[in-house]
């Protein structure tokens, strides 16, 4: 009878510990993804796929950009990039956004459905 206790009160001891290592690692996860939205500039259904696409080569495990609120909405895992990395690879990929500029070489290099209407670069010329 002492056996069969013994037996029982291992099993769920393993349980307990199996349950707590499990909580422990969902509680981990969730802490370190985050979620962003920022504005990136763009116009049609190309650059929705260019744009999302770029945010995930930049590390983003979603990301979702909004036509008509020219939003795009990621989620990423803190510890393996930021969104000033995922900012700057929608950059390289031709697109002005709210923490990075593209360069005007990779804004040219957008078909011409892509290319939006930029804004005027600020003139530091005095008058």
């Amino acid at each position: 009878m002492k056996t069969i206790k013994n037996k029982h009160m291992k099993t769920i001891q393993l349980f307990l510990f199996a349950s707590l290592f499990t909580l422990v690692s969902n509680t981990s996860f969730a802490q370190t993804q985050k979620t962003e939205k920022f504005k990136v500039s763009g116009n049609c259904g190309m650059c929705k796929k260019t744009i999302e696409k770029a945010a995930k080569d930049a590390g983003a495990s979603y990301a979702s950009w909004n036509k008509d609120l020219k939003e795009l909405t990621v989620k990423y895992q803190s510890k393996s990039t930021d969104v000033s990395k995922i900012q700057q690879k929608v950059a390289d990929a031709g697109y002005d956004n709210a923490g990075a500029k593209a360069s005007d070489k990779a804004y040219e290099n957008l078909p011409g459905c892509c290319q939006y209407d930029r804004e005027a670069k600020k003139s530091t010329a005095k008058k």
